[in-house]
């Protein structure tokens, strides 16, 4: 399909929706072609990888699986497909995004979507103007973690949040080489649009718009050439300050939240299992547990003493759901629900990290315009790796 129709979808509720997934490393493989194919309504229909050893990796899971050797060979028959979701490296993000887009087929990306927010805007400009779907995957909105801390928030449990504090931090002394630790920017590396991306954009979520933004970004493992171990401290619209870090040379890691309230404070350790899940080869299944965690690593909330030494109650933490996200996506191509993360969303998240970028070169605080949109608070070459 090519020109400005919109994207028609089968017209029969029980027709599955067709995927075209662009890239099959670690987000491929990992992260998208296990939930496309674990929703209701869709199935994987080709995956774009030139490797043989990824072809046999994905053909071993999804028998039916058909397979192209570049993004260019789907447009030719996007008539087939009823949606495009692209998994490879950054810098591929925007010109893979624009051709499906005009070659009249509806979009996911996986973060960060774009190099700029202009860039970005562009784009949802591009899907607006063609009445097709275009969304952002965050999946980590649907984090375990996260999914508790908004309920906390919208609850009024810790009165009015004055101060959250979020880590993504890892302990990896030694680079593991390749694209995402290149010090060219074209390649859109580093861990401020890698893991900065989750941590933004979930501030963004819980507390609104930006307006001004202060970042240390530095490169601390030998070897490696873009930031390594970077931190961000933004002032919302609404007086909340979030303080945020991203790094792979933490040798002892802090709470993954710190959450401070006028009348109660929330903390929590660990990450969401489902990423661990997941490369362990597990699956979502319909009736089956999915996405929880032992009470042993649940958060506390409470005031006046550490979490460490007994000091507030546990706070049971709620399944975390990834699968959630193309559920959301297989409703709005449907036309029964909202797009789940809008590329205006993710430029929003964008316009903070390059300020924070700006920040941290300049060493100045960067003030962003108080109209910046917040984020909605409903809640790689094949031959290289991409995260999610």
């Amino acid at each position: 399909m090519t020109g400005n129709a919109t994207h028609e979808m089968p017209e029969l509720s029980g027709t599955p929706l067709r995927v075209g997934l662009v890239g099959y490393g670690l987000a491929g493989s990992v992260f998208h072609a296990p939930l496309i194919a674990a929703t209701d309504g869709l199935v994987l229909d080709t995956v774009v990888t030139s490797s043989e050893e990824r072809r046999a990796q994905a053909r071993a899971e999804f028998p039916d699986v058909r397979f192209a050797a570049a993004p260019e060979e789907l447009w030719g028959r996007a008539d087939e497909l009823d949606l495009i979701v692209i998994a490879s490296p950054n810098r591929s993000h925007v010109p893979i995004a624009t051709a499906a887009l005009k070659a009249g087929l509806p979009v996911v990306v996986d973060k960060p979507i774009a190099g700029t927010a202009a860039e970005a805007r562009g784009l949802a400009a591009l899907a607006e103007e063609r009445g097709l779907l275009l969304s952002v995957f965050q999946n980590r909105r649907w984090d375990n973690d996260f999914l508790t801390l908004a309920r906390l928030v919208v609850d009024g449990e810790l009165g009015d949040v004055q101060r959250f504090e979020s880590r993504f931090e890892r302990w990896r002394p030694q680079p593991k080489g390749g694209w995402r630790e290149s010090g060219d920017p074209q390649e859109i590396g580093g861990l401020l649009y890698d893991l900065g991306s989750h941590v933004v954009d979930q501030a963004l979520v819980l507390f609104g718009p930006a307006v001004r933004v202060y970042a240390e970004s530095d490169v601390r493992r030998p070897g490696a050439a873009a930031d390594d171990d970077t931190f961000l401290a933004i002032t919302h619209a609404n007086g909340v300050r979030s303080h945020l870090y991203v790094s792979a040379t933490t040798a002892q890691l802090g709470p993954r939240f710190r959450v401070l309230g006028s009348t109660a404070g929330y903390v929590k350790y660990g990450l969401d299992p489902q990423e661990a899940d997941l490369r362990a080869g597990a699956r979502p299944t319909p009736g089956r547990p999915w996405g929880e965690e032992p009470e042993a690593l649940w958060g506390r909330i409470g005031s006046g003493e550490s979490p460490l030494t007994g000091g507030g109650a546990p706070v049971r933490t709620l399944p975390g759901d990834y699968p959630a996200y193309y559920a959301a996506v297989t409703d709005a191509l449907r036309g029964r629900g909202d797009n789940p993360v809008t590329a205006l969303q993710a430029a929003a998240a964008l316009d903070v990290l390059e300020a924070a970028r700006r920040s941290a070169r300049e060493g100045v605080a960067v003030a962003l315009p108080a109209t910046t949109p917040p984020a909605s608070a409903d809640t790689d070459t094949d031959t290289e790796e991409q995260t999610a």
